[in-house]
């Protein structure tokens, strides 16, 4: 290879062709950024989120769909909307009720992180966040027999008033274990599924009987 040292290029030939660096198409999500676009356009597609997984809930199915994009949102606005509904409703008390907003919080929020704690250390897949947004969101269904039994209560506490609380708590209630059940029980081993499952029944259990003893001052 001694003698390419003394090639050379004449500076008449002239060289043709293009040198160009191949860049790869961008995609349109590498130019979209939220500062960039107005308030409301970001909010209204974060209440469609909100919305899509409210739909979700009312009609479970096994998905990945409150795992995706996962948020705690919808369930801060139904722990507010529950705590809300059930203030002011203690029937051994002769408080305000105030009490009564901060343990719906407590157990709702302190029931969600230790089931979600021993979701994970029973080798579940799924992350600290999207295991508590599942759970919360899944309080929909409860939120609106809490909402149904305020509305009976208007007419009466009679028997027939108990009784149609108590069927549309029953009801709320399993709609929302199988609904939680089917969002997580792909994330949890098969042998260890038992174990996940009891602690959200129980979790459900106590916020369907704080609505179904809720009596009205």
């Amino acid at each position: 290879f001694a003698g390419l040292a003394d090639v050379s290029i004449s500076e008449d030939i002239p060289v043709e062709g293009e040198i160009t660096v191949p860049v790869g198409s961008r995609s349109p999500d590498e130019d979209f950024s939220t500062l960039d676009e107005p308030v409301r356009d970001t909010i209204l597609r974060d209440l469609k989120a909100v919305g899509k997984k409210f739909v979700h809930v009312m009609y479970p199915k096994k998905s990945s769909a409150l795992l995706r994009d996962w948020d705690l949102w919808g369930p801060l606005v139904l722990c507010v909307s529950l705590a809300l509904m059930l203030q002011g409703g203690s029937a051994d008390s002769k408080d305000d009720g105030g009490p009564q907003f901060a343990e719906v919080f407590v157990v709702i929020w302190f029931g969600a992180v230790v089931i979600t704690l021993n979701s994970k250390l029973l080798g579940g897949t799924i992350s600290f966040f999207q295991s508590l947004c599942v759970l919360g969101y899944c309080i929909l269904p409860l939120t609106v027999a809490m909402l149904v039994c305020r509305l009976v209560l208007l007419a009466g506490s009679g028997t027939i008033s108990f009784i149609i609380r108590l069927l549309v708590v029953v009801a709320m209630f399993a709609w929302s274990t199988l609904a939680s059940t089917a969002f997580l029980a792909d994330s949890q081993p098969p042998n260890r599924k038992a174990l996940v499952v009891y602690p959200i029944f129980l979790f459900y259990f106590v916020i369907s009987w704080m609505i179904l003893t809720f009596t009205p001052q």
